[in-house]
């Protein structure tokens, strides 16, 4: 839905689309200087802009609600040319998306202990096509994990972060997501077992397979900690 028509005496009126946000995507709205951003990728469900570096997406219903993205409950996104940041509010064309409420985003704790199956990030980074190669996805499978597991990858995240340049803008941006333990909801209801694996398989043309991947990966290495 979209709250009313807003506007002052003598200046043009604008619709406001309401969004929830991750907290840490909407305090980098905030922290993002005002103007023009440039557009990534531009559809009926979802729109991607890079703002500070940042891969920032706007979803509508029908698309995967990724921990860097803006979530509006519209079927189909208005169609955008152009897009802004003003006062820490993200505007599609003359639209704000002015954020209702905050959404939790986070991987569950898993009580696991081990070392988590070895990864090799030279050959994954940026290994495959599209928005979010499946390399990248596997890697983000691979995270998540860890960090739901509360274990700490120093090396992985700065060999990751080293070639974070040679991969797309949002495929970026989903791997410090991942190294944050933010994830797609139907991967942590998989992970936190209130879903079975073909939620997530069944995501995107490959990435949702990546994801369970890469978290079987990290998984092969630890092991349930006893009550």
């Amino acid at each position: 839905m979209r709250y009313p028509p807003v506007g002052v005496a003598g200046a043009s009126v604008v619709t406001v689309i309401p969004v929830s946000a991750p907290p840490r995507l909407a305090a980098h709205l905030r922290a993002s200087g005002d103007g023009p951003v440039p557009l990534v990728h531009r559809g009926p469900d979802a729109v991607y802009v890079d703002v500070a570096g940042r891969c920032v997406g706007v979803v509508g219903t029908r698309a995967t609600a990724v921990p860097c993205a803006l979530r509006t409950t519209l079927t189909l996104l208005p169609e955008v040319v152009r897009a802004r940041v003003e006062g820490g509010v993200l505007h599609l064309g003359e639209e704000p998306l002015l954020v209702g409420r905050y959404v939790d985003v986070s991987v569950p704790r898993l009580p696991l202990t081990g070392t988590p199956g070895a990864i090799d990030v030279a050959a994954l980074v940026g290994a495959g096509d599209g928005l979010t190669p499946y390399g990248d996805d596997v890697l983000c499978g691979w995270l998540a994990v860890t960090r739901a597991a509360g274990i700490s990858t120093p090396e992985v995240d700065a060999e990751v972060r080293a070639r974070a340049s040679t991969t797309t803008l949002l495929s970026a941006t989903l791997l410090d997501c991942a190294m944050h333990g933010e994830v797609i909801p139907e991967f942590a209801a998989w992970l936190g077992g209130r879903a079975p694996v073909g939620v997530v398989e069944r995501i995107g043309h490959s990435s949702g397979r990546g994801l369970v991947e890469g978290a079987r990966l990290a998984l092969s290495g630890l092991e349930r900690v006893a009550a």
